[in-house]
């Protein structure tokens, strides 16, 4: 990946450092030097929406925002601790089921797999980039239409920033659209093109992409409390399945008056073999109310295929892997129905752990950011209105609006309620 950019302008000039590098294969795009970089600069500007640059979710812009709001950086509704793993003793099991017995043993020889807890304890801070595909793979709508497949790719890089499990930092660069997003121990922020930077008032949370091989630490203590219910073959690999539900007070406290997340199960597919995860899983189910209208129902389902560990200072961290998120939407006629499947591909190109000099300025949000007034409820946007997934129709037979957007990030939700009422 391309983190240098030269200096167009003046010959013998310093270089610029990108804030988040470029991938190869873009810049593979174009011949002669000059003109590749002339051409990437363009690239990271994105234009102005036009009808030339329309697409199945009725505009460019609106289908980034829905690959980046849905896969760029969700988040996880877990407290981590990062206290140290107590020993297995028959103590410590007594009064538990089996269930949640086998899952700390499996937890254990996840924890040795991975490196050690002695070496897994030496880590301060981390620091991960890689380039990632995103693309809308298929999407169907109502009843009677067999949907639209797309295999266009949007690509782009991004930079990962972590200190302790509280303390994170990301940004993410596809097709010259930017999402930054981050923790400081105390709220969660998020900064789009579409809208401001603000921050949530629940908690922080975890980021998702941290558990796709990247934390073992955080990963172990999020599974240390799950349970054990079965076994699972995973890429012709025999897998121990742990499962962990979400307490209702952290749901009840991302809910709105007019939304409500019924339930975020999360599962864990640890090889029998090697004992290191090789799928994570998570799905949720939001319930839209609205005065007057049928209730609508949302379920966002999310599994990361983790592959290619690589030891990197005695730790195995893995080095790729592929993400399928599928939206459905139920409520009303079967007409009113639609799936959306994204498919996103990414790989970590540089990791290093222990960064000097990573402060806690590092983490800080925007300075302009402002904290949402009103409760959050997941890592989904909704808008209150009962609006249907915005596409650009192919089919006379689905009326979906293409003003409106759902299903993007619960960060987002209240400003979408907004604008889309303004429209």
């Amino acid at each position: 990946m391309k983190k240098l950019c030269p200096n167009l302008d003046r010959d013998g000039a310093l270089e610029t450092v990108l804030e988040v590098p470029v991938p190869d294969e873009i810049f593979r795009k174009f011949s002669g030097t000059n003109k590749a970089w002339r051409n990437m600069k363009s690239w990271m500007k994105p234009n102005i929406e036009s009808s030339s640059q329309s697409s199945l979710f009725g505009g460019r812009n609106t289908e980034m925002q829905l690959l980046l709001g849905v896969a760029g950086a969700p988040l996880l509704p877990f407290s981590i601790s990062h206290d140290k793993q107590q020993p297995i003793t028959s103590h410590s099991l007594k009064g538990q089921n089996i269930e949640a017995s086998m899952a700390k043993y499996i937890v254990k020889q996840y924890l040795a797999a991975v490196g050690g807890e002695s070496k897994l304890e030496s880590v301060e801070s981390m620091y991960a980039m890689g380039q990632v595909k995103i693309s809308t793979s298929e999407f169907s709508g109502g009843e009677g239409n067999e949907g639209v497949k797309m295999k266009k790719a949007e690509i782009g890089g991004f930079v990962l920033w972590q200190k302790k499990p509280e303390l994170w930092c990301l940004e993410m660069v596809i097709s010259g659209y930017k999402i930054s997003a981050g923790s400081d121990g105390k709220v969660t922020w998020r900064q789009t093109p579409w809208h401001h930077a603000h921050a949530s008032r629940v908690p922080p949370r975890p980021l998702r992409r941290l558990f796709q091989g990247l934390d073992p630490k955080s990963t172990a203590n999020l599974f240390n409390n799950s349970i054990c219910i079965g076994e699972k073959t995973v890429n012709n690999e025999q897998c121990f399945t742990l499962k962990l539900e979400a307490e209702s007070s952290s749901l009840q406290a991302r809910n709105s008056n007019n939304v409500d997340i019924i339930q975020h199960t999360v599962w864990g597919y640890f090889s029998q073999k090697t004992g290191l995860l090789v799928q994570f899983e998570d799905s949720y189910w939001l319930k839209l109310k609205s005065p007057g209208s049928d209730t609508i129902y949302w379920e966002t389902k999310v599994e990361s295929f983790i592959q290619d560990y690589r030891e990197v200072d005695g730790i195995h961290i893995a080095h790729s892997g592929n993400t399928c998120v599928s939206l459905s939407r139920f409520g009303e006629g079967p007409e009113s129905h639609s799936r959306t499947r994204m498919e996103e591909t990414w790989k970590i190109e540089e990791v290093d752990f222990n960064i000097k000099g990573l402060s806690m300025d590092c983490f800080l949000g925007p300075s302009d950011f402002k904290r949402d007034e009103e409760k959050e409820v997941a890592e989904c946007g909704v808008v209150a209105n009962n609006a249907k997934l915005p596409y650009k129709t192919w089919s006379s037979s689905v009326k979906i609006s293409a003003s409106k957007v759902v299903a993007i990030n619960v960060d987002d939700s209240s400003e979408s309620e907004s604008e889309s009422d303004e429209n």
